[in-house]
């Protein structure tokens, strides 16, 4: 069984995402918004339950790891502050260290996406993505444990710090949603919740929330440029903003937007800004979630979504995730399971033309000498990243900084290698 499904993942290679659910219902693939009637990974690609709970427990795992530091001998005996990740059988592997100077393999390239193994990618990210000032750098065995979670591990090793989500941008259009709910009727054999969980998730415009998230990204390295000092650099901001007319201009001087620099590691760090703002750039990457993660709320939206939850603010575009705890769809009926997030990488890419831009990200965790398998790397086309999976409702585009000096965010990427 495990054997076969490991052919089966690298025969279909080609579609593979970091996010799995598990034997979905007509109604519910059907409703996933994206025009194409997606379902999820695992009913394609034969993951079992198990497989899916180890990844959801795989990914809270990074989370904890990422607030409270690199390895599980770090955690501060307080740590009870935090919710203890779930049972599993953690048969991850750091992937091996690559020589420097070995050139990637080509890509599998297939309906808009171009996919590797994960030590390919190590090969190419060492080439192309050099971390420090231009040179080539092998990727630390930090890095690569980093990397070994999975979709989330491709963002992390690029970010430096573990995501954040704080400065999340999505669209959504409350005159479509409202208008849809007035004027159309349920689907056949469709219960209420299903329908309006569909609506909202509809309502959405992903490719409008990436544009959002790349015009701040603009005004906020815009405003980087020659301030030597995090005074100078949110005066800029504020010109900038003012001489756009931007409703971020009005945002309370301690929210997440104005306090995003100071609150980024790299930023403090000596060998990253040192506090020199001019030493710092914005840049971009993507999370898909499922919007139903209240456990106060109906199971229905927990189940089929909560059309409420996870709305940007009209003015900003700005979406508040203080609620996002990374809890999974809720099953809706027997066998049913999904996984709790997906992480797509976009960088500093000046591609104008969303449709042209790559996202990386990969399938699940590395884990070569088990039935999952070996972790792979998607280079995807936006429209592939933008239409996820039927585990997800939420498509937010995230603002962070990283140090110039990284050369995580080349300007251009190409799919797979030429």
């Amino acid at each position: 069984m495990h054997k076969r499904r490991r052919v089966l993942a690298f025969a279909t290679v080609g579609t593979v995402m970091c996010t799995a659910g598990f034997m979905p219902s007509v109604s519910q693939a059907a409703g996933s918004g994206d025009g194409e009637k997606k379902g999820s990974y695992a009913e394609t690609h034969g993951l079992t339950a198990d497989d899916v709970k180890n990844i959801n427990a795989l990914n809270e795992r990074a989370l904890t790891l990422g607030r409270l530091g690199d390895s599980p001998e770090e955690f501060p005996s307080s740590a009870g502050t935090f919710s203890p990740a779930p049972a599993f059988v953690d048969d991850r592997e750091t992937p091996p260290a690559e020589a420097l100077d070995r050139a990637p393999d080509a890509y599998r390239a297939y309906g808009g996406r171009a996919t590797t193994v994960v030590n390919n990618y190590i090969r190419k990210w060492q080439q192309v993505y050099s971390q420090r000032d231009g040179k080539k750098q092998q990727m630390t065995e930090e890095q690569r444990e980093k990397l070994s979670y999975g979709c989330v591990g491709v963002t992390w090793v690029n970010s430096g710090p573990y995501p954040t989500n704080k400065l999340a941008f999505a669209s959504f259009d409350e005159n479509k949603y409202r208008t849809r709910l007035k004027n159309t009727s349920p689907r056949p054999d469709e219960t209420r919740a299903e329908f309006e969980g569909r609506i909202a998730k509809e309502s959405f415009d992903e490719a409008k929330g990436f544009q959002r998230a790349r015009d701040v990204a603009a005004t906020m390295n815009k405003a980087l440029e020659n301030a030597h000092d995090e005074r100078t650099y949110l005066g800029n901001l504020k010109t900038e903003l003012t001489n756009k007319s931007d409703a971020l201009l009005h945002e309370d001087g301690r929210s997440n937007f104005y306090s995003a620099l100071r609150n980024t590691p790299s930023f403090k760090e000596r060998e990253g800004g040192n506090y020199d703002p001019s030493k710092m750039k914005a840049v971009i990457y993507s999370k898909h979630f499922w919007s139903g993660q209240d456990r106060r709320s109906s199971a229905d939206k927990r189940k089929y979504g909560d059309p409420d939850a996870f709305r940007p603010d009209q003015g900003t575009g700005l979406v508040d995730m203080a609620n996002d705890r990374n809890i999974p769809r809720s099953p809706a009926g027997p066998g049913e399971g999904w996984v709790n997030f997906d992480y797509g990488w976009f960088g500093a890419q000046a591609e104008s033309d969303a449709d042209k831009t790559i996202w990386t990200h990969g399938d699940h965790y590395h884990a070569p000498s088990s039935g999952l398998g070996p972790m792979h790397v998607h280079e995807s086309k936006f429209r592939n990243w933008s239409a996820g999976y039927a585990d997800f409702d939420r498509g937010t585009y995230v603002v962070t900084f990283i140090p110039k000096s990284w050369n995580t965010a080349p300007a251009k990427v190409e799919q797979g290698w030429p």
